[in-house]
């Protein structure tokens, strides 16, 4: 199915303000409250809006501190690949993980209370990681631009 311009305004608007009520969202994107909760029904139905999240402060969650590690596997085999991508999700503070063409395997974006904490997660879990080989971590000191809307 193509998007038309009303599913890109409906799709836009729901990235920024999901909480929106039909009735304000049929108003903001020029439409009638039935034809826009039709319209959104079928959005959520074909896929193109997978869940609707509340996004919490880390700061305020005591979580400042953002972590990314780069990984390199020992291995690139298809049982490799899938055992470290098993355990990776299934380790807390994990909130992304990339399979990567570059220097590195994988990517993982990780937040922690601090590096103590962070020192944690590494001793408990990170390195407990299957078919790990190598591993290097950058602390983001500030967050420049954060977002989750897709370009649409």
């Amino acid at each position: 199915m193509s998007l038309d311009d009303i599913d890109l305004r409906l799709l836009r608007t729901l990235q920024r303000r999901g909480r929106i009520s039909n009735a304000e969202l049929s108003e903001a994107v020029h439409l009638s409250p039935s034809a826009c909760h039709r319209r959104v029904g079928r959005l959520e139905k074909e896929g193109y809006i997978r869940d609707t999240v509340a996004l919490l402060d880390a700061r305020k969650m005591g979580l400042p501190s953002t972590v990314f590690v780069e990984i390199t596997l020992a291995a690139q085999a298809d049982d490799v690949l899938e055992a470290f991508e098993k355990a990776v999700a299934r380790v807390p503070h994990v909130l992304e993980c990339h399979l990567m063409a570059g220097s590195a395997d994988y990517i993982l974006k990780i937040v922690a209370a601090d590096t103590e904490d962070y020192a944690r997660i590494h001793r408990q879990y990170l390195t407990r990681l299957p078919g790990v080989a190598q591993m290097q971590s950058a602390f983001a000191l500030r967050t420049v631009f954060k977002t989750t809307a897709l370009p649409v």
